[in-house]
């Protein structure tokens, strides 16, 4: 138990949904990082795109909602098959800006179109991207994006550890597309949860949470 205790607790890089920032991550995630509280530190960072049109009664001049690519002007649709999605490669460049000065970090977590993001990530990766430093990946309703032009990234299968989250209730990402995103992986671990459209942290996630990240945590000395 002393050896455990010495081991410092592994970094995440947090990426969050659609219509979602920072800040509204990190108010939505406050059972998880409970959850993790001394084997995993959670640290979120913005997307690049603040969404069109606001649209929420939580809505905050300061902090609008965000995105981290649009499938159509202004828009997303995680079904749309867009034939000009716009504003990924910012995103590609806001996350390895996010590793590198927020660094070190051990993996990503990601939710929605962020768990989506995260995956693209995990691909370049796995290819040798020296921008992207991450040992593993844990994707909560994630979905591979329909747009022609990222299928590139779903080409091989991506050889990086990955933890798939599934809400079987899940009415805004479907629980076929995140086991569809799984099947894209060497390996992945599946954990399908009950609920819906949210990041799970009852007593059975946090078990498989803890149980996945311990395989990446260092030994001292």
């Amino acid at each position: 138990a002393a050896a455990m205790s010495e081991r410092r607790p592994l970094r995440l890089l947090g990426l969050h949904g659609y219509r979602q920032s920072e800040r509204r991550f990190r108010q939505r995630t406050g059972a998880l990082r409970k959850a993790l509280r001394g084997r995993a530190e959670l640290v979120a960072v913005s997307a690049p795109h603040p969404v069109p049109g606001g649209g929420g009664e939580d809505d905050d001049v300061d902090d609008p909602p965000r995105g981290w690519w649009f499938s159509g002007p202004g828009t997303f649709e995680a079904g749309e098959v867009a034939a000009a999605p716009a504003g990924l490669e910012e995103s590609l460049s806001a996350v390895a800006a996010a590793l590198k000065e927020q660094g070190p970090f051990d993996g990503l977590l990601g939710f929605s179109q962020g768990a989506a993001l995260a995956a693209m990530v995990c691909a370049l990766r796995a290819r040798g991207d020296p921008r992207f430093p991450v040992t593993f990946a844990i994707l909560v309703a994630g979905f591979a994006s329909c747009a022609p032009a990222h299928g590139h990234f779903y080409q091989e299968p991506i050889a990086l550890p990955t933890l798939h989250v599934v809400g079987d209730a899940d009415a805004v990402t479907a629980a076929s597309l995140s086991r569809e995103l799984a099947q894209h992986f060497v390996e992945p671990v599946v954990l399908s949860h009950p609920g819906g459209h949210f990041v799970p942290a009852a007593a059975p996630q946090k078990k498989a949470y803890l149980d996945f990240l311990d395989r990446f945590r260092p030994a001292q000395g």
